[in-house]
């Protein structure tokens, strides 16, 4: 045998650990050996001996003896007398059998046969199950000094590698504490400690404090996917995946602690991952549990360490395209969030940020939004921006609206911890809040608003946006524009199913975005921008009856005036954009973008025109007017983003 993987499986108390433990076993006794909670016996004498009453078990006595308890099998002593061994003996223990075995002519029948039906010699593994409550007995520091990679021979002279590796078995704390009610006969006390999360991301902590690799595993999905779960566990561990890894015999297992009497009834039920049409095992039917509204303490403490720890498995990471596939900037995958009410808000990493359910951004739409642009130090038009956003939020009749001060202190501070200070774009929302109960009734929002700061690093030109030399095409949607006398289009609100819509309607005719039109059939905007057009030198826009009036627009039209371009701001129709001598849109986010084809017809050359080009230079110089930009304060640190 030339390599023996030591598998330090980490958990909370709950049956798939131990059902996790069967499945190595049953990689067959010449490659594997299972250790079943080694440091238990340790974790009730440290107990005992500190005279804590909070920790107690029916059979504390006996196994910290290594007597039988009164009520065990008589086949069953044996375990009870292989827990006076400390770790390092039975793990000692293991490596000499599995050195043995390996040296033994032909194994056992059935022993670890796998994809090809032969045993795999040169990968022994001891898996030791671990609770994540006994961690503070185990001395990892010790493990990666002496023996994170050590080389011994054996009998026969010749040498294997030993390799420690750790893997932490998580479990939704929810599901951990409802199922709690079915083991309270031994359980005296439910806190964090025994839920065991908290103690997993410690585990994690400390190895990653000592660069050691952790495999971090969701439970879950031993359940759902078993074999492709095995396939990557076995992966990242270095061994072999072996198919008898998929099933076990039903009943007692000789590597169950003296415990399993108490513990493991269900999983003694189960007969492996498989559901067999005779199997009635709890691993594959769905179990519908209540939980004590007494444990939600226990739940507060735990979930955030959970979601952390979930974030770092393969399923998680794996639940979309690549990274490297979906985030045009790779800094935009760990960019840092601003969410809160008034007085409480918070920075976040992208993967934790959320708002709540009850929030009426979720439960209606009910909020008002701007986008604004960061330029070379500068943020362009905050205080119109800002403006806006407050004007909506009156109209919108929101109550506890976070100041302006607020505001700007909140979007600087994420503007630093990001280390943004030019080609970012940021997604300010302001929503009602959050609610006390579900409903649409605005009574309900009693915490003031919520303030969420989206910042991502985002060029002008890219694939959120357009490209502004070339030039896009629009496609006209079937979908009018909104009314003022439905969802006034003023209120720069997140109702925005009429913008998303056409929106779906423009990449299905691959074009870049849909022009709407108002009721009257007139040219309103696009789904996304404002629109302009040239003819014979004069430039044109719709009046804002039906859209917004953003704020690139309204420059726009000022600097017409600056450079003498005559502008028209009237109902315009379809057919005169069709025939326009120039189109081209506005937005904050991709500032002016050519117009070249609409609804098939080429716009003049199907090209970039004059007048557009003209406009485009002198925007582009605008964020270093005085008035029109705000400073960005000098950030501190030696982040260098």
């Amino acid at each position: 045998m030339k390599n023996i993987t030591i598998v330090h499986c980490w958990s909370a108390p709950r049956s798939r650990s131990t059902a996790l433990l069967y499945s190595f076993e049953a990689r067959g006794s010449a490659n594997c050996v299972a250790i079943d909670e080694p440091l238990y016996r340790p974790w009730l004498e440290h107990y005992v001996k500190v005279g804590s009453a909070a920790i107690s078990r029916p059979y504390t006595h006996e196994l910290i003896e290594g007597t039988p308890h009164p009520e065990a099998n008589v086949e069953d002593s044996f375990k009870w007398e292989r827990e006076k061994k400390s770790l390092s003996e039975r793990i000692a223990a293991g490596i000499e059998h599995l050195t043995l075995a390996s040296n033994e002519a032909g194994a056992e029948a059935g022993d670890g046969a796998n994809d090809t039906g032969c045993c795999d010699h040169d990968h022994g593994v001891v898996f030791v199950k671990h609770m994540a409550k006994h961690s503070f007995l185990y001395n990892f520091d010790q493990e990666c000094e002496s023996s994170n990679i050590s080389t011994d021979p054996n009998e026969s002279g010749e040498e294997y590698t030993i390799f420690h590796k750790h893997v932490l078995l998580i479990r939704d704390p929810v599901a951990i504490l409802s199922s709690w009610n079915d083991a309270k006969s031994v359980h005296n006390s439910i806190s964090p400690d025994e839920v065991g999360i908290v103690q997993l991301l410690s585990i994690y902590s400390t190895l990653s404090s000592l660069n050691r690799h952790v495999t971090v595993l969701d439970s879950d999905s031993l359940a759902t996917d078993p074999k492709s779960t095995l396939q990557c566990l076995c992966g990242d561990l270095g061994v072999p995946f072996l198919e008898t890894m998929l099933t076990w015999p039903s009943g007692k297992h000789d590597c169950d602690g003296p415990w399993a009497d108490w513990w493991y009834s269900d999983v003694h039920k189960s007969s492996g991952w498989i559901r067999r049409n005779d199997d009635t095992s709890y691993l594959s039917n769905r179990k519908y549990r209540t939980m004590d509204p007494s444990l939600m303490n226990a739940l507060r403490a735990s979930l955030p360490a959970y979601e952390y720890l979930h974030s770092l498995t393969h399923v998680y990471k794996s639940r979309g395209p690549p990274p490297n596939e979906i985030y045009e900037d790779p800094r935009n995958e760990h960019v840092i969030v601003y969410i809160g009410a008034p007085g409480h808000g918070r920075l976040v990493p992208r993967q934790m940020a959320g708002v709540s359910p009850w929030d009426s951004s979720v439960q209606g739409g009910d909020a008002t939004w701007e986008g604004i642009r960061v330029y070379r130090g500068k943020i362009f038009k905050l205080d119109r921006h800002l403006k806006r956003l407050f004007k909506s939020a009156k109209a919108l009749g929101f109550e506890n609206v976070h100041t302006k001060e607020e505001v700007v202190e909140a979007i600087f501070r994420t503007l630093a911890v990001n280390g943004m200070r030019d080609g970012a774009h940021m997604r300010l929302t302001l929503t009602r809040g959050e609610k006390c109960t579900s409903s649409m009734n605005p009574n309900f929002n009693v915490y003031g608003t919520t303030l969420i700061i989206l910042a991502e690093w985002k060029p002008v030109e890219g694939a959120t946006t357009y490209d502004n030399s070339k030039g896009v095409s629009l496609i006209t949607s079937s979908i009018r524009r909104n009314s003022p006398s439905t969802c006034d289009s003023k209120i720069h609100h997140n109702n925005m199913i009429n913008n998303i819509l056409p929106k779906i309607q423009a990449n299905l005719a691959n074009c870049a975005d849909a022009i709407m039109l108002d009721i009257n059939g007139f040219v309103s905007e696009t789904n996304a921008t404002n629109i302009f057009m040239v003819d014979d030198g004069v430039l044109l826009t719709p009046h804002a009856d039906h859209c917004l009036p953003g704020i690139t627009r309204e420059t726009v039209l000022k600097l017409a005036d600056e450079l003498n371009i005559p502008s028209e701001v009237r109902n315009i129709s379809l057919a005169e954009f069709h025939a326009a001598d120039e189109v081209f849109t506005t937005g904050t986010m991709g500032e002016l973008s050519p117009v070249t084809k609409i609804d098939g017809r080429v716009i003049g050359n199907g090209k970039r025109g004059p007048v557009t080009e003209r406009l485009q230079a002198i925007y582009s110089t605008l964020p270093e007017r005085e008035g029109m930009a705000t400073e960005i304060p000098a950030f501190t640190g030696n982040y260098d983003a």
